[in-house]
C-alpha cells in the first residue's frame, strides 16, 4: 500500500512537470522574442529620427538631432550594424548642414556615440573629419576640428580599449603632420597643432612610434612666420616631452641649443627660450643633464636689452628651479642676483628714495595714483620683466628652504623695498613672494629663523600700512594675505604695531567702494590679529573697532555676516578676558550695541545654516561673558538656545554654547530652561552621531558640576536612563566621558546615581576587565570608583566592589564573558583596589592581610596569586605599607615561584612598594641585586620602575650607589640583562643630566656616537641606529646638523652583504640566515622617521636610490619602503617623478608575484599584505598629478585597470574608487 501511495505521487509530480513545460518554453521564447523587438523598436525608432534629420525644415533637423543625442547618450542602447553605419553616415552628412545650431548638435553626438559604435565605424569618422580639416570651406573645418577634438576626449584609456585608440591616433596624426605641412594655409595649421596638443596631452602613450616624425614636423613651426602657429608648436612640444625618450629629448634639447647659439634674431630667441621654459615644466627632471649648458645661455640672453625676451629668460628659471633643485644648487647664487638686479627693473620711472618725503605725501595719495595712471605708456613691458623675477624669486623660496637664513640678509630688503611697485599686478607677486618666506619660515625649523622674520616686522608694518588705505583692492588684498601670514608666523609680534594696522583694517570695512571679497579678508586678518594677540592690545581701541564689525553683521551677504559674528565673539572676550580684575576695562558702553545686532541675527530662521550657528555661538559668548550687564533679557536668550537645540540642523551648536554659559564665571541662572534642556539632551545620547554624543556629555557634565543645586532627581531621569548603554569597550573616549559624567553626579547628585548604580556597574566592570583599557579612561574609572565608595550611594560597599573587580580571577579557569582574561586587566584592577583602598583608609591593613594571604595560599590559582601581588604593589605604591619586613619576605618567596607569571608580578610589585616608600625598599632591592645573580633580572625590572616613576628629588641621594650597581652589571653575559641595565642607565641619567651625562660618555670607549656607526661588530651599529632613530624621532635638532655626516653611514647599512648570508641545514633541508637583516631595518627604520622630522636635511633623489633597493628586499623592510614610497608621493612629488621609471618595476613584481601553491597559510597572508602595501604606494603614486605621462607607469596602471585581482585590491586600498586616480 505504501509503494503504490509513493507511484501515485511520483506520477501526479510528473504530470505537473508537463503542464509547466510548455509555460517555460512560452516565457524563454517571449524572452528572446522581446529582445528582438526591443533591437527592432530603437533600429525603428533610430530609423525614423534619421529620416527627420533628411528634412528641409531646419527645426525638424535640429529635434530629431537632440532626440538622436539623447537616446545615444543612454547606457541600454545597442545599435544594430546597419543602424551604426546610418546613425554615422547621417551625422558626418549633418556636419555640413546650412544650420550652425544642427551642426553643433552633430559634434555633440559623436562624443557618445565612440563607445557605441564599431572600430570601423569610428576610423570612418575620423577619417571624414580629417578630409574635412583640409577643405576649402572654414566652417566646415571649424566644425570638423571640434568633431575630431571630441573623438578624441572619448576615446577609451582601457587596455581592452587600447587597439581602438593606437588605430585611431595613428590615422589622426599621419593626416595632422600633412596638414602641418601646409605652408599656404595658416587656419589650417593652427587647427592641426591645436588638435594635436588635444591627443599628445591625453594619448601621448599611444603614439610612441609617431613621436620622432611629430618631432621632426613641429621643430620646423617654430620658425614660422606667424607667431600664433609658433606658440601652438611649443604646446604641441610641451605635451610631447613626459613621453618621449630620452634620446628624442635630448635632440629637442640639442636643437634648441644650436639654434640659440647661432645668435638668432630676438623674435625667434624668444620663441625658443619660451619653448625651453615649457618644455622644463612639461619634461621636469629631464632637463635636469643639460643645465650645465642651458643656463649660461639663457644668462646671457638676460643681458639683450628685450622685455619679453627677460620675461621669457625668467620663466625658464623658474620652471628649471622648480623641476631640477638639485641640480640647479650651482646656478642658485647666480639666477638670485639676476632677480635682485631685474625686480627693480623701472627705467621709465623714478621712485623717490626719500621715505620721509614719501611720509609727508599721505595726504595725495589719490593724487598720485592718478599721476601714476596717467603715466602709465602702453609700449612700457617694464612690468613684465619685474613680474617674472620675482615669481623665480618665488620659485627659489619655495623650493630652497635649507637657503630661508641667507635669504632674509639678500632677498628679504629687496622685497619689502618693493612694496612700493606701481603696478598692481607685480606688487600683488611680490606680497605673495613674501608670504612665501614666512610660510617656509613656519615649515621649517622655526627656532633659527624667527628671529630674523621678528626683524623684519617693524619695516614690514611701516611699508604695509598706507597701503592698507589704498584704492586698489587688490593691493589691500595682497596685504591683509601677507600680514595674515605674519601673525601666524611669529605670533604675538604685531603687538606694538595695532594702533598702526587698525585704520587700514577700519577703512576695509566702512569704505563704500569696498568689494564683499575684500571686506571677508579684512574681517578674516582681523580675527587672525585677535586670537594671537592678548586683550589688553585692542581694549583701548574698542570704541572704532567696535561700530564697522557690528554694521557687518547686519551685511545682506551672508558669509560677511558669519565671518563678522566670528570677530565679535573674539571682541566679547576682548572686553572682559578671563581672570581681569573689577578695575580692568568697562564693556558697559559696548554691550547693547553687541546684543541688539546679534539678538536680531539670533531670532531670524531664514538666513543661512553658518549664520545661524554663528550667532548662536557669539550671543553664547555674550551670556558667558558679560551676561551679568544682560539680566532682563536673559530668559529670552535661553529660551531660543533652548529652541535651537530643538532643532536637528542647530543643535550641535546649541549643545556646545550651553556648555559654554554653564561654566560660565557668573555664574548664569539656567534653572528655567534646566528640566526641558536635560530631557532633551537625554535623547541626545541615543543618536548615532557622534560629535553630538561627546557634546552632550560634556555639556551634562558642565550642567552638573556648576548646576546641581537648580536639578531635580526627576529631571535627571532622562539621561540615567540613557548613561548605562554608554559604557562600553566599543568606544573608550565615549566611555571615559561616560564615567566621567557618572563621577560628578556621584558627588553632586548622588541620591539620583544611586538609582541605576545596579545597571551601570555590570559595565564598568566589564571595561575594567577590558585589555583595551589604559590611560584617561582607565584614571575616569578610579575617579569614579573612589567617589562611589566615598558618597556611600551605592548599595555595593567597599567589601561588594572589591569582589565584583577579583572575582573573575578566582576561578580556575580565569576568564570573564566567557574570554581568558588579558595580561592589562591585571593591572587595571590592581589600580583599581588601591584606587578603593586610598578612598577607605581604615579597610586598607585588612585588604592588605588578604592580599599578603592570598599570595602565600599555593592553592589558590595562579591567576588571583599574581593580581594579588599587583594590587599589593599599586597599594604599596602611595605608601601605605611602610617597610613591612612581612611583605618584604612574601615578595622574595614569590620570586622562588615555579610560574614565570607570578615572579613577573612579584618584580612589578616591588618596583612600584619602593616608589611608594624609597627608603625602606630601595636599599634592599640594590642588595639583592648584587647577592642573588639569578633573580637579578627580575629585580632590574624593579629598579627600572622606580627609577622611571620616581622624582628626581627623592632619588639624588641613591643616585651613586646606583649608578655604580648599573656598571658592574654591564658586561653581563645575557643580552636581555644588558639591555635592561641600559635603560635603567639611560632613565637615571635624566635624573641629573648635567653630572652624569659626561660620566656615561666617558664609558663609551669610541668616545663619539659616530665611530659607534663604524664599529666592527654589526651588533653595536645596529644599537648605535636604534639610538640614531630615537633621537631623530623626539629631538629632531640634535641630528640636523649631523645628518651630511651620518648619512653616508645609514645608507651604508641598508646594502644587502652577500658575507653575512649563510645557509643553515636543518635535517633534510636547508635554511638561509640573513645575519645583517637586523641591521638593515634598523638603517630603513631609520630612514623612515628622518622622512618626517629632517625631510629638509636630506638630498631626495639620493634617498630615493636607497628606498628602491629596498623595494627589493626582504618582506619587513619591502613593508617599511613601501610607505616610505606613499610619504614621499605627497611630500616631494618632483623627485619621486625623476625616479619614476625605476621605481615602478618594483612595485609591478610585488603586486604580480603569487605564492607557490603548496605554500603554507602564513605564506599567502603575508603576500597578500605585501601586494596591499604595495598598492597603496601605487595609489599614492596615481595620486602624483601628471604621473601616467610615464610610459611605464601608464602601461602598469592599465594592467591594473585590466587585471580583475589588481584592481580589487587597488579598489580596496582606495576606500571610495570613484574618487581615486585611476578612474582618470
Amino acid at each position: 500500500e505504501g509503494n503504490k501511495t509513493h507511484h501515485d505521487c511520483a506520477c501526479s509530480l510528473r504530470a505537473a512537470e508537463l503542464r509547466e513545460a510548455p509555460t517555460l518554453n512560452f516565457q524563454l521564447s517571449k524572452c528572446v522574442k522581446t529582445k528582438r523587438s526591443n533591437m527592432s523598436s530603437v533600429s525603428y525608432h533610430i530609423s525614423n529620427l534619421l529620416d527627420k534629420m533628411t528634412s528641409t525644415d531646419k527645426d525638424f533637423r535640429f529635434m530629431a538631432t537632440n532626440d538622436l543625442m539623447l537616446e545615444l547618450q543612454k547606457d541600454s542602447i545597442k545599435l544594430d550594424e546597419d543602424s551604426e553605419r546610418k546613425v554615422v553616415s547621417m551625422l558626418l552628412k549633418l556636419l555640413e548642414d546650412k544650420n550652425g545650431e544642427v551642426q553643433n548638435l552633430a559634434v555633440k553626438c559623436l562624443a557618445p556615440l565612440v563607445s557605441k559604435v564599431k572600430e570601423p565605424q569610428v576610423e570612418t569618422m575620423v577619417d571624414t573629419l580629417c578630409l574635412n580639416m583640409t577643405s576649402d570651406k572654414e566652417q566646415l573645418r571649424d566644425i570638423s576640428s571640434m568633431g575630431l577634438k571630441t573623438v578624441i576626449a572619448e576615446l577609451p584609456l582601457s587596455s581592452s580599449g587600447l587597439p581602438l585608440t593606437a588605430s585611431v591616433c595613428k590615422k589622426i596624426t599621419s593626416q595632422l603632420i600633412g596638414a602641418m605641412g601646409k605652408q599656404d594655409d595658416v587656419s589650417v595649421q593652427l587647427e592641426a597643432l591645436d588638435i594635436l596638443s588635444d591627443m599628445l596631452g591625453r594619448l601621448s602613450g599611444a603614439l610612441v612610434s609617431f613621436h620622432g616624425s611629430l618631432l621632426s614636423s613641429l621643430l620646423p613651426q617654430l620658425t614660422s612666420s606667424r607667431m600664433a602657429v609658433r606658440k601652438r608648436s611649443i604646446l604641441a612640444l610641451g605635451h610631447l616631452v613626459p613621453c618621449c625618450s630620452p634620446a628624442l629629448f635630448s635632440q629637442l634639447t640639442q636643437h634648441l641649443l644650436t639654434e640659440l647659439s647661432k645668435a638668432p634674431p630676438t623674435s625667434m630667441t624668444r620663441t625658443y627660450i619660451q619653448c625651453l621654459a615649457t618644455i622644463s615644466r612639461q619634461g621636469g627632471h629631464r632637463v635636469g643633464e643639460h643645465l650645465e649648458k642651458l643656463i649660461p645661455m639663457v644668462v646671457k640672453f638676460t643681458g639683450v636689452e628685450d622685455d619679453e625676451l627677460r620675461e621669457y629668460c625668467f620663466q625658464a628659471f623658474e620652471a628649471f628651479i622648480r623641476r631640477c633643485p638639485k641640480e640647479m644648487s650651482p646656478h642658485v647664487a647666480t639666477v638670485t642676483q639676476l632677480c635682485l638686479k631685474f625686480m627693480t627693473f623701472d627705467p621709465n620711472y623714478n621712485y623717490d628714495d626719500n621715505e620721509e618725503e614719501e611720509d609727508s605725501m599721505d595726504i595725495e595719495d589719490g593724487l598720485d595714483e592718478e599721476t601714476d595712471d596717467e603715466y602709465s605708456d602702453d609700449d612700457d613691458l617694464s612690468w613684465k620683466v619685474r613680474r617674472s623675477s620675482i615669481k623665480c624669486l618665488e620659485a627659489l623660496i619655495s623650493t630652497r628652504r635649507d637657503l630661508l637664513l641667507s635669504f632674509y640678509s639678500s632677498v628679504c630688503p629687496a622685497l619689502l623695498s618693493r612694496f612700493r611697485e606701481r603696478e598692481e599686478n607685480v606688487r600683488a607677486d611680490v606680497f605673495a613672494a613674501f608670504s612665501a618666506l614666512l610660510r617656509q619660515t613656519r615649515a621649517g625649523s622655526g627656532s633659527c629663523l624667527m628671529p630674523s622674520a621678528c626683524l623684519q616686522v617693524p619695516a614690514i608694518v611701516k611699508a604695509l600700512h598706507k597701503q592698507l588705505k589704498e584704492k586698489s583692492i587688490k593691493s589691500r588684498q595682497g596685504c591683509f594675505c601677507l600680514l595674515t601670514e605674519l601673525a601666524h608666523t611669529v605670533p604675538g609680534a604685531l603687538q606694538e604695531h595695532i594702533p598702526a594696522l587698525i585704520p587700514g583694517v577700519i577703512f576695509s570695512l566702512t569704505d563704500r567702494s569696498t568689494t564683499s571679497t575684500m571686506r571677508i579678508d579684512a574681517l578674516s586678518f582681523f580675527h587672525v590679529l585677535l586670537l594671537s594677540h592678548p586683550p589688553q592690545v585692542f581694549q583701548p581701541h574698542m570704541q572704532v573697532l567696535l561700530p564697522p564689525v557690528v554694521s557687518c553683521i547686519e551685511d545682506t551677504f551672508y558669509k560677511i555676516t558669519s565671518e563678522a559674528l566670528l570677530v565679535t565673539q573674539q571682541l566679547i572676550r576682548v572686553m572682559r578676558p578671563q581672570g581681569q580684575t573689577a578695575g580692568g576695562f568697562d564693556p558697559k558702553p559696548f554691550v547693547q550695541q553687541v546684543f541688539s545686532v546679534t539678538m536680531k541675527r539670533l531670532k531670524a530662521t531664514d538666513i543661512d545654516q553658518e549664520v545661524k550657528e554663528r550667532a548662536i555661538s557669539c550671543m553664547g559668548h555674550m551670556v558667558c561673558y558679560l551676561g551679568d550687564h544682560l539680566k532682563t533679557e536673559l530668559s529670552d536668550i535661553l529660551s531660543i538656545f533652548l529652541e535651537r537645540l530643538k532643532n536637528e540642523i542647530t543643535r550641535l551648536t546649541a549643545v556646545r554654547t550651553i556648555t559654554l554659559v554653564s561654566a560660565s564665571p557668573l555664574k548664569i541662572d539656567l534653572s528655567t530652561i534646566l528640566p526641558e534642556a536635560l530631557s532633551v539632551l537625554g535623547s541626545f545620547l541615543r543618536k548615532n552621531q557622534r560629535a553630538l554624543k561627546l557634546g552632550t556629555l560634556a555639556c551634562l557634565t558642565a550642567l552638573v558640576t556648576h548646576h546641581a543645586a537648580s536639578i531635580k532627581p526627576a529631571a535627571l531621569e532622562p539621561v540615567l536612563a540613557e548613561l548605562p548603554a554608554l559604557v562600553d569597550e566599543s568606544d573608550m573616549h565615549v566611555s571615559q566621558v561616560s564615567i566621567t559624567l557618572l563621577t560628578c553626579m556621584c558627588k553632586a547628585c548622588s541620591s539620583s546615581l544611586a538609582k541605576i548604580c545596579s545597571s551601570v556597574l555590570p559595565g564598568v566592570f566589564r571595561l575594567v576587565h577590558s585589555p583595551l583599557l589604559q590611560g584617561g579612561a582607565l584614571a575616569a574609572i578610579l575617579d569614579f570608583l573612589q567617589a562611589l565608595v566615598q558618597s556611600k550611594t551605592s548599595n555595593l560597599g567597599f567589601s561588594q566592589l572589591m569582589k565584583s573587580l577579583t572575582e573573575p580571577f578566582h576561578s580556575p579557569q580565569s576568564c570573564v564573558d566567557g574570554g581568558a582574561l588579558h595580561r592589562q586587566s591585571y593591572h587595571s584592577v590592581a589600580r583599581c583596589v588601591a584606587a578603593l583602598c586610598s578612598a577607605a583608609p581604615k579597610e586598607t591593613a585588612a585588604t592588605v592581610a588578604g592580599l599578603i594571604q592570598q599570595i602565600k595560599n599555593t592553592g589558590s590559582p595562579e591567576s588571583a596569586r599574581v593580581l594579588a601581588l599587583l594590587s599589593l604593589g599599586e597599594v604599596g605604591r602611595s605608601g601605605s605599607l611602610g617597610g613591612s619586613k612581612e611583605v618584604q619576605g612574601v615578595i622574595l618567596e614569590a620570586f622562588s615561584s615555579t610560574s614565570e607569571e607570578v615572579k613577573t608580578a612579584s618584580s612589578c610589585a616591588l618596583g612600584s612598594m619602593a616608589v611608594g616608600s624609597l627608603n625602606d625598599y630601595l636599599p634592599f632591592m640594590l642588595k639583592e641585586i648584587s647577592a642573588q645573580p639569578r633573580r637579578q633580572y627580575l629585580l632590574l625590572h624593579s629598579l627600572k620602575e622606580v627609577i622611571s616613576a620616581c622624582p628626581g628629588s627623592s632619588l639624588s641621594p641613591h643616585v651613586e650607589s646606583i649608578w655604580a650597581l648599573l656598571f658592574q652589571n654591564c658586561e653581563c653575559p645575557e643580552e636581555g640583562t644588558r639591555n635592561l641595565v641600559a635603560e635603567c642607565l639611560g632613565k637615571l641619567t635624566l635624573v641629573n643630566p648635567a653630572q652624569l651625562l659626561p660620566r656615561l660618555k666617558q664609558q663609551l670607549k669610541a668616545g663619539d656616537f659616530l665611530k659607534t656607526l663604524q664599529d666592527n661588530d654589526i651588533n653595536v651599529r645596529r644599537v648605535a641606529l636604534v639610538m640614531f632613530n630615537s633621537a631623530a624621532h623626539n629631538k629632531p635638532s640634535l641630528i640636523r646638523g649631523l645628518l651630511g655626516t651620518v648619512l653616508p653611514h645609514l645608507y651604508r647599512e641598508t646594502q644587502i652583504r652577500k658575507d653575512l648570508i649563510r645557509e643553515v641545514e636543518m635535517g633534510p633541508f636547508k635554511h638561509t640566515v640573513d645575519d645583517g637583516l637586523d641591521v638593515r631595518k634598523a638603517a630603513f627604520e631609520c630612514m623612515y622617521t628622518l622622512l618626517d622630522s629632517c625631510l629638509d636635511g636630506l638630498d631626495v633623489l639620493q634617498f630615493l636610490d636607497h628606498v628602491e633597493e629596498g623595494l627589493k628586499d626582504h618582506y619587513d623592510i619591502r613593508m617599511l619602503t613601501f610607505l616610505m614610497l606613499a610619504r614621499l608621493a605627497s611630500l616631494c612629488p618632483a623627485a619621486v617623478l625623476q625616479r619614476l621609471d625605476r621605481l615602478v618595476e618594483p612595485l609591478r613584481a610585488t603586486c604580480t608575484t603569487k605564492v607557490k601553491a603548496g605554500s603554507v597559510k602564513q605564506e599567502f597572508e603575508k603576500q597578500e599584505e605585501l601586494r596591499r602595501s604595495a598598492m597603496r604606494a601605487v595609489a599614492a603614486l596615481l595620486a602624483v598629478p601628471e604621473v601616467e605621462r610615464s610610459p611605464s607607469m601608464a602601461d602598469f596602471a592599465n594592467q591594473i585597470r585590466s587585471n580583475a585581482d589588481m584592481a580589487s585590491i587597488y579598489q580596496s586600498v582606495q576606500g571610495d574608487p570613484a574618487n581615486g586616480a585611476m578612474q582618470k
